[in-house]
């Protein structure tokens, strides 16, 4: 006898269904030029595609082990500590995930208990409370001020409390397209001395940094390296965000609990592309020259908007660029966004769905992670609102 659906307690109850997968259902539905979703829509360099199905051929196609591939465990210690003057021992404090969505939730799966408290800056990343909340604990929102997406540090202290387990954070920041500066990083560490609490980063946009800045990983400070799970992506990297390959890195008092989960969560994750990318990395110019790429087309966007209605936000990391769309019209962001899509064919994501009790800042994200062709064709449409 099945149980009645009214006698089954949801574990998340105001969940619903993604905004990115509204959003893609109904650009899909319209023939919406896609801006919405952060995924690149150009090819996939063919060098790396050989070195998978060199791997495949060579015999690479039974699970790999448990944390990763070694060799390419060794080979993002040695790109670490290159970048960040940050050594991880490829051994035990580095694993390789599904993806970097996998790699959060199983961090904090192995950390969070029923009343921890995890401290989320929003707007954020929409995976982040419902994998806190799902394991019993509970969010404490952070604002960010809708000016600059800044972050008031003083706020942020006063809400540390005794039931506080962790902190999240994301650097490049998605979607507000904002870094974190130095000064961040040190008033992070400085709040957070004497403390048990463990710092949860989101790194997955760490080589799209514009204009000559730099990224300021938690690897770079020591005491924040000390007590934090840095979680990155060979998606976002590579253009190839559908292999779902990621990795986390910490120290590995953290590592050995994260592994916990992590081997009855997914165990291991696709080995021909493990031993690719180890291959691939070995080249820093493939991961290098990222930022003048994308700087080029969040230049061009740009550029073709400055006599829009649009006012355009400042976007110094990662391939999402903010609009202000307030001169246009003062409706919702969530219809505004239905509306292009439906009307002028062209797909966004309202930003609203990601900020603390939907806050609506009249602002809407565009990806400019697409071909020329795709970028001149979301503009033309955009210039004439």
């Amino acid at each position: 006898m099945l149980i009645p659906k009214n006698h089954i307690a949801s574990k998340l109850p105001d969940v619903k269904t993604t905004i990115f997968t509204t959003i893609g259902i109904l650009a899909n539905k319209h023939k919406a030029v896609n801006l919405s979703q952060g995924f690149p829509n150009f090819k996939v360099d063919p060098h790396l595609l050989d070195l998978v199905t060199k791997a495949m051929h060579n015999g690479h196609n039974q699970y790999a082990p448990m944390a990763g591939d070694i060799s390419l465990r060794e080979t993002i210690s040695q790109k670490i500590q290159t970048l960040y003057n940050q050594k991880y021992n490829p051994e035990t404090e580095i694993t390789i995930t599904a993806g970097a969505t996998q790699a959060i939730f199983t961090a904090i799966t192995a950390f969070i208990s029923v009343g921890d408290e995890v401290i989320v800056i929003k707007p954020a990343y929409d995976s982040y409370e419902p994998s806190i909340i799902v394991n019993g604990g509970i969010p404490v929102a952070i604002t960010m001020s809708p000016k600059d997406y800044s972050i008031d540090w003083n706020i942020f202290k006063n809400k540390i409390s005794s039931k506080t387990k962790m902190v999240i954070i994301n650097t490049p920041h998605n979607p507000t397209g904002t870094i974190w500066s130095k000064n961040d990083m040190q008033q992070l560490e400085e709040i957070l001395k004497n403390t048990n609490i463990i710092v949860l980063s989101d790194e997955v946009y760490e080589h799209l940094v514009f204009d000559g800045q730099s990224h300021e990983s938690v690897a770079k400070y020591k005491d924040l390296a000390n007590r934090s799970i840095i979680c990155s992506s060979f998606g976002k990297t590579f253009h190839i965000t559908g292999w779902k390959i990621g990795y986390c890195v910490a120290p590995s008092y953290l590592m050995n609990e994260f592994r916990k989960t992590h081997q009855f969560n997914v165990f291991s994750t696709h080995h021909p592309s493990q031993i690719a990318l180890a291959k691939y990395l070995k080249n820093p110019k493939s991961y290098s020259s990222l930022s003048s790429f994308y700087q080029k087309k969040r230049d061009f966007f740009v550029q073709e908007l400055q006599d829009s209605k649009f006012k355009i936000l400042p976007c110094k990391g990662t391939y999402f660029q903010l609009l202000d769309y307030s001169n246009i019209t003062q409706e919702k962001d969530t219809s505004f966004a239905e509306r292009l899509i439906k009307k002028h064919k062209i797909a966004s994501i309202p930003i609203s769905v990601f900020n603390e009790n939907n806050r609506d800042d009249k602002v809407l994200r565009f990806c400019f992670a697409k071909t020329q062709d795709t970028l001149q064709q979301a503009v033309e449409i955009l210039k004439e609102l």
